[in-house]
């Protein structure tokens, strides 16, 4: 399942890169700003939804800044919480990637024989079948 995972991830990334000038990590904080009620999220919560440590995080709200499609703003409660907010700029991107996000991954599932020929894609569908079974009550 990681080999699988990884290369729909480096070919969606591709894609991304080639497409829209943006990285796959980037575009996924943007949609979970994009989500966030209030079009913002601490940098440790976005961390955490991504994946990511604190500093990667943070070069990654860094990146973000830098092509002003979001910004920093630090929690004016306490002083020490940073938050990372969604620009319009950046909303903007993400109304305009998604739909061609959401096509390119159903492209990129149903091309998975071919995409990914290393792996045993009924072997994968199996493998997830066991895992549903045994996470479902």
């Amino acid at each position: 399942m990681a080999a699988f995972t990884s290369a729909i991830d480096a070919a969606l990334g591709k894609w991304l890169t080639d497409t829209h000038r943006i990285g796959l990590t980037e575009y996924r904080a943007l949609a979970l700003l994009a989500q966030a009620s209030d079009k913002e999220l601490r940098v440790n919560d976005l961390a955490q939804r991504i994946g990511l440590n604190q500093s990667s995080a943070t070069r990654l709200v860094s990146r973000l800044e830098t092509k002003g499609v979001a910004v920093r703003d630090v929690c004016p409660d306490d002083g020490r919480g940073v938050y990372a907010v969604l620009t319009e700029q950046g909303e903007a991107l993400v109304r305009e990637v998604r739909e061609s996000y959401e096509e390119r991954i159903g492209e990129l599932l149903r091309g998975a024989p071919v995409e990914v020929p290393h792996v045993d894609v009924r072997r994968l569908g199996d493998a997830l079948r066991q895992i549903a079974d045994l996470v479902t009550p």
